[in-house]
């Protein structure tokens, strides 16, 4: 691996760098070091050149570099403890020098290159950023650019969580991620190693964990929201051996990455109960998930054998990884079992326990206590949070920003991971041909925009802010190479965002250094996405309430062409200098040229133009959560949401109804009323108990035209119903909300969703 990223270093920077004075564009570094200075001249290395290793420095965090090296240069540099003062790279260890942790200084002259860190972290990231500034001439002589760098992280806790329950990848994939992770200064492996889908770790005391847990019998097929479900008929699984799991933390070490290991409790546990069935509430029978969701069948809190059981776990899980922290999940649990089942109600009675909330405290105050007294500490999803957080508890904030922040204010550790932000199972890209993901919508952009603190939190509660870390979970990655194109270069971001200081950090500098970091991505045959650059839009309205939609790209030397007929846009075609106007129902697309060449993948967006295109809408309740665009415009823009419900057109309205005016601006004919609404149960999205149209004349006396009460379609029910003409001004829509999602549905005793998008009026 070693050798195959220095060959890429030599491919790709032996055209990209001239002799004489530095230019700061050479000086391309992720993630953006604290202060980085232009020198002068460069530094040669060649056989003569001496690595000196003063007292302290292990010469492990070294190998990685003399490989890089010697890739490219054919030859070995020669180390030694003496210090000759020329043509030298010397390393040394200074905690007042270097004053943070994992920070280093590094000083590089035509004579030479001082690197000197606080700690054994802090040369070898020293040494990562000196091999990303390592640059080879059109002659093979191997330099690095006369510059001076001051570094050191923002963050403490740099991470990347990997689920392998739903979809598992080989030791050799994982070896390769984490020496990407190490190349950019992420020093955390969040692994998580168990969940419905399938238990990944072995554990010798309890061997059916290995045979039945690690398979289910069938996976999914398509996404989960699409009914009639389809399976592929084949049994999947596997584990990772203990000692394929000490393996990937001696390998992690070497590059001063934590691998924390998550066991999920007292949810997500359906493929554990599965072989030890006498650990649920009902004795069973189980079975490995074979789709994806959150599952009524969880841990029994009322029964002793299940910590014992967990402990004993535990104990194996400790033994095989040093990790001061142990990540035991605790998200996602319902309660249903718990409330039905003697033992646990009589656990909620025994220990004077308020309800269900606080049996989940007990439960993972238990496990706490346990891990604490094998010198551990515990580490959860949100909803550890439940009935009041346990002493010493670290809290992964990932529903949102406010478990992070709560947990702040009470002095809990957090680790900052909302999902809208860093979840990189979201979409990047609203094209239509992106792989199957889980849903949302993150670009490069988005995820580089985050601020890990938040602005809300007192600069004391704000020292309680440990971190960021992405997450990588894996339905819909079934291959190695699925997984890279949904992780990179967006990870890229996630390290910026952990080690560089917020105002020093600049998106459009940041996709430059991306930009000449993609040779290197690509000749690590890692299956990095390439489509931060494409074209999309903004959609406004004009004052005479025609749509106008703006186009961009983070391209810097693109130009955009576009067409309004549907046809493919050619250099020939016009070149989008001021947002576009959208008259008339048309399909609007758009394509990047550079140098008379296409560039990045076509948009494409159709409108259809009614009657009540770009006229004001008032809603009379405000719509929820990430379904709220935070304006009306997008009900009468012209533009229907799609399936993946990711591109800001949908209004949703958690447990409440909609209900909706558009003013046309004058009394009209009236033939047709319509409007959008999405239905998928298995993601909480119900249809409408009734949908209801009216029409007015004055705003006030309201008569119903038309109404609905049956939607049949899983997924977009377009509704438009022609009606006797009628003259109206106003037109209101009412849709009930379903409520609570009932007993036996996803979700059940939940507020269900209601999603409605295009007011439509012709």
């Amino acid at each position: 691996m070693i050798k195959l990223v220095s060959k890429v270093l030599f491919v790709f920077l032996s055209s990209q760098y001239c002799f004489g004075q530095a230019s700061k564009s050479l000086l391309s570094v992720i993630p953006q070091p604290v202060s980085i200075t232009v020198g002068s001249g460069s530094f040669t290395i060649n056989r003569s050149t001496v690595i000196n290793l003063q007292p302290g420095v292990n010469r492990q965090s070294l190998v990685f570099f003399q490989r890089y090296v010697e890739s490219y240069a054919g030859y070995s540099l020669t180390v030694s403890n003496a210090f000759s003062g020329k043509n030298v790279i010397s390393l040394r260890i200074d905690s007042n020098l270097a004053a943070q942790k994992e920070g280093y200084r590094l000083t590089v002259t035509p004579q030479l290159i001082e690197l000197t860190g606080h700690d054994e972290a802090g040369v070898f990231y020293g040494l990562q950023t000196l091999i990303q500034l390592i640059h080879v001439s059109t002659n093979k002589m191997v330099s690095v650019p006369g510059c001076s760098i001051t570094d050191y992280p923002r963050f403490s806790y740099r991470g990347m969580h990997l689920d392998v329950s739903r979809n598992m990848f080989p030791v050799s994939a994982i070896k390769k991620w984490i020496d990407v992770l190490a190349l950019y200064k992420i020093n955390t492996f969040h692994w998580h190693l168990t969940d419905d889908q399938g238990w990944r770790i072995e554990i010798k005391r309890f061997p059916k964990l290995q045979t039945i847990s690690a398979y289910r019998d069938e996976t999914l097929i398509g996404h989960k929201k699409e009914l009639p479900r389809q399976f592929d008929g084949k049994r999947y699984g596997g584990y990772y051996t203990q000692e394929d799991a000490r393996e990937i933390v001696r390998y992690a070490k070497e590059r001063h990455i934590t691998v924390i290991p998550e066991i999920e409790m007292p949810g997500h546990a359906s493929a554990a109960l599965t072989a030890y069935p006498n650990l649920g509430c009902n004795g069973g029978p189980y079975q490995t998930a074979k789709f994806w969701g959150i599952f009524d069948d969880v841990f029994c809190a009322g029964n002793d054998d299940t910590f014992n059981f967990l402990e004993q776990v535990l104990d194996e899980v400790i033994a095989i990884f040093p990790s001061e922290y142990i990540h035991i999940g605790g998200d996602e649990c319902p309660k249903t079992r718990w409330k039905s089942c003697p033992k646990c109600q009589k656990r909620i009675s025994d220990q004077h326990l308020k309800d269900e909330h606080e049996l989940q405290s007990y439960f993972i105050q238990r496990i706490s206590n346990y891990l604490l007294s094998k010198n551990r500490k515990i580490i959860g999803w949100d909803e550890i949070r439940e009935g009041g957080l346990t002493t010493g508890a670290t809290v992964m904030s990932w529903t949102g920003e406010e478990g992070g922040i709560a947990a702040a204010r009470l002095k809990h550790d957090v680790v900052m991971t909302p999902e809208k932000y860093v979840y990189l199972d979201y979409y990047q890209s609203l094209n239509p041909n992106e792989p199957l993901a889980a849903g949302g919508y993150l670009p490069l952009s988005k995820i580089y925009s985050y601020e890990p603190v938040p602005a809300v939190l007192s600069s004391e509660d704000a020292k309680y802010i440990k971190g960021v870390q992405a997450n990588v979970w894996t339905e819909y990655m079934s291959t190695i190479e699925h997984a890279e194109y949904m992780i990179f270069p967006r990870l890229l971001a996630l390290a910026e965002l952990g080690w560089t200081s917020k105002a020093n950090r600049s998106l459009p500098d940041f996709l430059k250094r991306v930009r000449v970091n993609e040779p290197l991505l690509k000749k690590l045959a890692v299956n990095y996405s390439t489509n931060y650059d494409e074209i999309t839009d903004s959609i406004i309205q004009s004052p005479n309430n025609i749509p106008l939609v703006k186009l961009q790209s983070t391209s810097p030397n693109a130009e955009i062409h576009y067409t309004l007929d549907g046809s493919e846009p050619a250099i020939e075609s016009a070149i989008y200098q001021i947002p576009v106007k959208i008259a008339e129902s048309c399909i609007l697309k758009a394509s990047l040229f550079e140098g008379g060449l296409k560039v990045q993948r076509a948009y494409q967006r159709q409108f259809v133009i009614h009657k009540a295109t770009g006229k004001p809408v008032k809603l009379k309740y405000e719509a929820s959560g990430n379904f709220n665009p935070g304006n009306t415009l997008a009900l009468t823009n012209g533009v229907s949401g799609t399936n993946r419900y990711n591109d800001s057109q949908w209004y949703g309205f958690s447990g409440s109804d909609f209900e909706a005016v558009v003013d046309l601006g004058t009394i009209q004919p009236v033939t047709l009323v319509g409007t959008n609404i999405l239905k998928y149960h298995w993601q909480k999205m119900w249809e409408p108990s009734e949908l209801v149209f009216y029409l007015s004349q004055d705003g006030k006396d309201y008569k119903p035209v038309y109404r609905q009460k049956e939607f049949p379609v899983n997924g977009i029910n377009k509704i438009r119903s022609t009606i006797p003409a009628t003259e109206a001004r106003f037109v209101k829509v009412r849709a009930v909300n379903k409520g609570i999602i009932p007993e036996g549905e996803y979700g059940a005793g939940g507020k269900a969703w209601l999603l409605v998008d295009e007011l439509i009026v012709n």
